[in-house]
Order: C-alpha cells, then structure tokens, then sequence
C-alpha cells in the first residue's frame, strides 16, 4: 500500500490540493491552524494531524500551501515542526508563493536533519486546481522532481523542472507578475468600454477571440463583466502580498517595473478600501469606483452613509 501524502495549510488552494491528491487514490494527512478547515477536510475524507510533524508521521512527501515565507519556515524549523519528525526519507514541496531566498535558506536547515526540500510552485487559481489543471514549476534535485512526480501528475495539467531550489519560487513570481498586468490591463478596458456605451460581455467575447487574448480573460473576464467577486479563488490581499514580493524580485536584478508599480497601486487601493478578501477580480472595482460606477458598497461605507 502507498504511503500517505501530508497537506499542510488547507485554505482556498490547499484544499483543492487536498483533494486532488485523495481523487488520485491517496491517503492524505492534513493539518491547518483553522479548525474549521480541518473539519471540512475531515468531512471530505482526509486524516486530520496535530502539527506539521504529525502530518508528516509515516509520510514520505509532504505540500505546504501557505501564505507567506515567514510561515513555511515555522511549518518547516519551528516548535513541532517537519523538522522534528523521526519518518525518513521525506520529500517536503512547498507551493507557497513566496520569497526565493527563504526558500534556499529553508532547504538547507532541512537537509541538516535528512529531509530533502524542493520550491514546487504552481500557477492558476482554486477554480483551476479543482479541475487538476495547474501549471506546476519545480525547484530542487532531479530527485525530487522524479519523486514528485505522483504529486504533480494529480494536480497538474504540465510540470516543469526549473532548476534547483529557489528556482520555482523565482519562475512563479515572473508568471504572476505578467499575470498582474495583463488583470489589470483587462479591468481597464472591460471599464473602459463600459463608460463607452459598448456591452461589457460582448466586449470580452470580441477580446478572448482577438490579438490580446489573454489567461487573465479566462480566470476573471467573466467575473469582472458580472461584478462577481465573492467566494474568491484568490483573494485580493493575496495578490497584493504576491505584487511586493515580484517588485522586490524585481529589484533584486535590477529590472524596471513600471506596469507592474501602476497594478501594485490598484491593488493597495483595493485592499485599503474594503475588498481585501474579495476574489482578485475586484481590481476592476477599484478602477470602476474611480468612474463614478463602483458595485460595492463596503461595510465602511455603509457606516458612512448611516452616520
């Protein structure tokens, strides 16, 4: 019988991973702060664990799908952390979207005790994960890529090994900062066209079959055309942290970053104004509240309006 599969951080995405891993016909261990989410995922059949070191007992590859760095080195090197189980050979593959140092530095605390680390980073939203259609980009050995292969087969859609560790979480930051841009760029001419008279949805029917197509149409078009912003794939917040982290990126090579600066502001804009857990979509709220024509009313605002 296969060993169980340890998931650890069962939010938007770790759970559609979670799931997909279970579809494939694996056991999978679980574990996430939030009891609620523990409870749904006991509920769809997982193993609930008490730590990251008890998810990972009698495992031999574990998921990390967390929201920072700083987080995923506590999961990793911290009180009850993978670090401190006894079960080797383990791999550790670490989703997070996050910083590409933290990454190296994590590997290497880990293969002090004999546990084998890898930047497995993946690009699409919680919709697409639940269709097993990610896009997967590995940093770390030719082993690990081999060994994760399993993982990435359930998951994924295409997996690419993309160097050694650090090199996943640097290729993910290029893929979302395009992906930024073209969001934003999507936003304003879906509102630019709309302050023009023309039928937003048609508008995007003509763009998805123009020279300006876009992945950004397929995850929000629809959405952003509705004003469909809740139960988000990905929030706003997330999506903002993401744009500090690729403009540090960035920075750290010297690349300008003048559209991505213009979409990083949007995004602050949005999470300072009431939508920061709204699906990322909603960046078009923000532009459509600077034309006069904004759909949601936050709690603030209401608040306002009351008083």
């Amino acid at each position: 019988m296969p060993r169980p599969i340890a998931v650890i951080g069962l939010g938007i995405m770790g759970s559609k991973l979670a799931s997909r891993i279970m579809a494939a016909g694996n056991v999978v261990r679980g574990f996430d702060i939030d009891p609620e989410r523990m409870s749904t995922f006991v509920a769809a059949g997982g193993q609930p664990a008490t730590s990251p070191a008890d998810a990972v007992a009698g495992c031999e590859i574990a998921v990390l799908s967390l929201l920072t760095s700083d987080i995923a080195r506590e999961v990793c090197l911290g009180e009850a952390g993978i670090s401190s189980a006894v079960d080797r050979p383990l791999l550790v593959l670490d989703t997070t979207t996050g910083d590409p140092a933290t990454s190296v530095e994590i590997a290497g605390a880990l293969a002090v005790v004999g546990i084998e680390f890898a930047d497995m980073t993946i690009s699409g939203n919680a919709a697409v994960a639940d269709r097993g259609e990610l896009v997967v980009m590995l940093g770390g050995s030719n082993a690990a890529f081999h060994d994760a292969g399993e993982v990435m087969r359930s998951i994924g859609r295409s997996w690419h090994h993309v160097g050694p560790v650090g090199a996943g979480a640097r290729t993910k930051l290029i893929v979302n900062h395009v992906l930024a841009v073209n969001r934003m760029a999507l936003a304003e001419g879906l509102v630019t066209a709309e302050l023009s008279g023309l039928d937003p949805a048609a508008t995007l029917e003509i763009l998805r079959d123009s020279a300006a197509r876009s992945g950004a149409m397929e995850l929000w078009g629809d959405r952003m055309v509705a004003g469909d912003h809740e139960r988000p794939n990905a929030r706003l917040r997330q999506s903002h942290k993401d744009a500090r982290l690729m403009i540090e990126h960035a920075q750290s090579v010297n690349a300008p970053t003048p559209a991505l600066d213009v979409a990083r502001g949007i995004l602050a804009e949005g999470e300072n104004s009431g939508l920061a857990d709204k699906d990322n979509s909603s960046v078009i709220e923000v532009l459509r509240r600077r034309a006069g024509i904004g759909r949601i009313v936050t709690e603030s605002e209401e608040e306002k309006d009351q008083r």
